[in-house]
């Protein structure tokens, strides 16, 4: 697996562990869903914190794969990812990411879906997929929403913009801005307290909360998987692997369509 586990004091760990940077390609993704599925199974599991193995926490999707798959596959594709990131969300648990150095794209995706994220004060992060010719597809535009209200989300995901953990922390993305190499500690720290509760009443918080229609979720898959094949996909992720800045085309409204959204 790409993916280790822990448990110590009634705290799990999900340690994302594919170097350099935990892409997650569709096997480390299946064996997210495994890990969060056994630490909601487990009963001496009480909260969880999911980092990253050395320095990072995730560069978010691997490009490379994608780049690769054709319009017709990540129909089928797009659903599993969201699904993957889906289930850190679902877990009846208290969940805390512990943010290293960066996330992007889905791995900011897969941050969002915990209930608490505490950022290295030298860390940075953002949905970049904009510069790849498509939207995050991982639960990211309805999360952030939700977190930072329409307008900002906007501008974060229509201009790719990186952030800074302090930027997070104002724009109410991040929980907490720790000292570089201290975010699972800190995280562990935040959850030690939480494993006292009524862990009945913490799941009943965790589901109020978390009460995204889900419409919104099937539109963004739709959505995303949609942008595949479209030419100015193709670039943009041709334009990231040859490491270049892409050069979209632009391509104008076609006949039948309105430009109304």
């Amino acid at each position: 697996m790409s993916i280790d586990l822990d448990v110590t004091d009634r705290i799990g760990t999900i340690l994302l562990n594919r170097a350099p940077v935990h892409a997650l390609d569709r096997a480390h993704q299946a064996d997210l869903q495994k890990a969060t599925e056994e630490m909601t199974r487990r009963p001496d599991v009480r909260a969880v914190v999911i980092c990253g193995a050395g320095s990072k926490f995730s560069a978010g999707a691997d490009i490379r794969e994608m780049a690769e798959l054709p319009a017709e596959r990540m129909q089928k594709h797009a659903p599993a990812l969201q699904r993957a990131v889906m289930t850190v969300a679902e877990i009846p648990k208290p969940v805390c990411a512990a943010i290293e150095k960066l996330a992007l794209g889905g791995g900011l995706e897969l941050a969002l879906a915990a209930d608490f994220r505490i950022f290295a004060n030298d860390a940075f992060l953002g949905l970049p997929e904009i510069h790849l010719g498509v939207i995050p597809g991982a639960g990211g535009t309805q999360r952030l929403t939700r977190l930072v209200g329409p307008a900002m989300a906007k501008r974060l995901m229509m201009t790719g913009e990186r952030l800074s953990a302090w930027d997070a922390l104002e724009l109410g993305i991040a929980t907490q801005v720790a000292e570089p190499g201290t975010t699972v500690e800190e995280a562990r720290t935040l959850l030690a307290s939480l494993t006292e509760g009524p862990a009945a009443a913490l799941r009943a918080i965790k589901r109020a909360v978390n009460g995204i229609t889900p419409p919104g979720f099937r539109l963004e898959t739709e959505l995303f998987s949609d942008l595949f094949g479209t030419a100015d996909q193709v670039e943009g992720m041709a334009a990231f692997l040859e490491k270049r800045k892409p050069e979209f085309l632009h391509p104008p409204i076609s006949e039948g369509e309105t430009n109304t959204v």
